[in-house]
């Protein structure tokens, strides 16, 4: 099989010599290790990890397909490499790279290679990252397992008077007891007409009411890859009109999860779900797409959304989370995320989400 550098270096334009990798997600992914810096460059024959006397012990131990090197005179080691190896070309991130590392990056060089500024390696990079190997894809589902365990715990702790920081603090504490590496995002927990929000930010002065919904967003991360849920539940009797939007919801969701597969757009994915919501009379309610890419980031391609004529393809995780929210009244979202497979999906979310009343 290929190192995914040897797959990055075999996608890019012929004539781009080298590649330049200092973004620590991107880093991550094709060296494997996490660290707070370093630089990667990658030739047609070679690749070398340059990282600080900080990280070098642990680079030498688990770095694969790179040489590692310690940093000492970063400009000065990567002009020699590009010397060593006559590249004439190096392709950057763009889309991560700041004006000022590339101002001093174009200076320090001067005219030795021509410097690819454009997106061609970002894009070839995040098209690498959106197929997932099957590896990545069981690091995504031991962290949603993880995360449906602090689901489990928190119906036994949702009761009138507790506070929407508490619900948050709670669902991070027993997904780090249970082996999170950290949360995916800020959780999100809210109650009340602050779940109208969608991504509203928990306090500890909003308490949860008798007959309140409580939308909870969240998600745990194992070994870097993330995953990503949200469940609105009811503490008390819902109102009918409650009862109606978390149903249109609910079938939205189905009709979504239904219908996703490889060969089909990201907008058609998300319309869907839009339909189902649009007939039903809340269309303008539903301000957000349907879903995201997830795996090293949280949000990541491809997208579900009125505007993505990008294709799903195997291997692509992608969220499912349709949502409908009334301003001063309440919102209800349902996430799941799936696989995308060529005769349909797999869902990797098995937490229940037909409307749960707590007593």
């Amino acid at each position: 099989m290929m190192s995914r550098i040897a797959v990055l270096m075999q996608k890019l334009p012929p004539e781009t010599d080298a590649a330049l990798i200092q973004s620590d997600v991107n880093r991550r992914y094709f060296t494997g290790m996490q660290s707070s810096a370093g630089t990667v460059l990658c030739f047609r024959d070679a690749a070398y990890l340059l990282i600080d006397f900080r990280y070098i012990e642990k680079a030498k131990q688990c770095v694969k397909d790179c040489t590692v090197i310690e940093q000492h005179d970063l400009q000065e080691q990567i002009r020699e490499l590009l010397q060593k190896h006559h590249a004439h070309t190096l392709s950057m991130e763009s889309m991560t790279m700041t004006l000022s590392q590339f101002s001093k990056l174009k200076k320090d060089l001067g005219s030795q290679v021509q410097l690819d500024c454009s997106d061609t390696l970002s894009r070839v990079i995040y098209d690498c990252r959106t197929v997932k190997s099957d590896e990545e894809i069981e690091k995504i589902r031991s962290a949603q397992r993880i995360a449906e365990i602090a689901f489990e715990d928190i119906l036994t702790f949702l009761r009138p008077g507790v506070s929407e920081r508490d619900v948050m603090l709670r669902l991070n504490q027993t997904m780090m007891e249970h082996g999170s590496d950290g949360e995916s995002f800020p959780t999100i927990a809210l109650t009340g007409t602050a779940t109208s929000m969608p991504h509203g930010v928990p306090s500890a002065d909003r308490l949860v009411q008798e007959g309140d919904f409580v939308l909870m967003d969240y998600g745990a991360t194992v070994d870097g890859y993330h995953s990503d849920m949200t469940r609105t539940v009811c503490v008390g009797q819902p109102s009918e009109k409650m009862q109606m939007v978390y149903e249109t919801v609910y079938l939205a969701q189905a009709a979504a999860l239904r219908a996703a597969k490889a060969g089909m757009t990201g907008r058609e994915l998300d319309k869907c779900a839009r339909d189902v919501i649009e007939e039903a009379g809340y269309g303008v309610n539903f301000g957000h797409s349907l879903g995201h890419g997830v795996g090293l980031e949280i949000h990541e391609y491809p997208n579900a959304s009125p505007g993505s004529q990008r294709v799903l393809e195997p291997g692509n995780v992608v969220t499912v989370e349709p949502g409908i929210y009334l301003p001063g009244e309440f919102g209800v979202r349902i996430e799941d995320f799936v696989v995308i497979r060529e005769d349909g999906c797999e869902n990797l979310t098995k937490a229940p989400k037909h409307l749960m009343v707590l007593d």
